[in-house]
């Protein structure tokens, strides 16, 4: 298993932990879905993170067997601090090195080392959007059948 695959395995680990923890608090006996985004900076290759979701949840999650994972990619935008210019990271990705972009990869802070704003180049931007994975909602049902 590569480094990366690693990574996603274990973001979708986590991910399934947290569905399970909210199911408990919901009382929930079954979970009909989960909607997960994931920031564009983390690079997931979100076919990949589904499949691996699949596989883990017969053996380890057994609440989440019949449950529909639907990721969503957003968008990362980054604001410039010194000249406001905003742009995106799929328009700057390119110019990363492969090192550099498996980096943001696995810490998506380090995008602040490897990084400088396309229109003039300071270092000093931020993240607006697009960072991180999070479970956007879960669907579920109790014994009974009530939501």
């Amino acid at each position: 298993m590569s480094l990366a695959t690693m990574h996603e395995w274990a973001l979708a680990e986590a991910v399934c932990t947290s569905a399970m923890n909210a199911a408990q608090q919901e009382h929930l006996d079954t979970i009909i879905e989960i909607v997960i985004n994931i920031g564009e900076l983390q690079q997931i290759n979100k076919n990949l993170f589904q499949e691996i979701m699949q596989d883990m949840i017969p053996e380890t999650y057994p609440i989440l067997k019949k449950a529909k994972i639907t990721v969503h990619i957003e968008t990362t935008t980054l604001h410039c601090r010194h000249c406001n210019h905003e742009w995106t990271f799929t328009s700057v990705k390119d110019n990363l090195t492969g090192d550099e972009a498996e980096a943001i990869h696995f810490v998506p802070e380090v995008a602040f080392v490897h990084m400088r704003c396309p229109k003039c180049q300071h270092p000093d931007f931020e993240i607006i959007k697009g960072r991180g994975v999070s479970i956007q909602s879960i669907t579920g049902e109790k014994a009974d059948g009530s939501p």
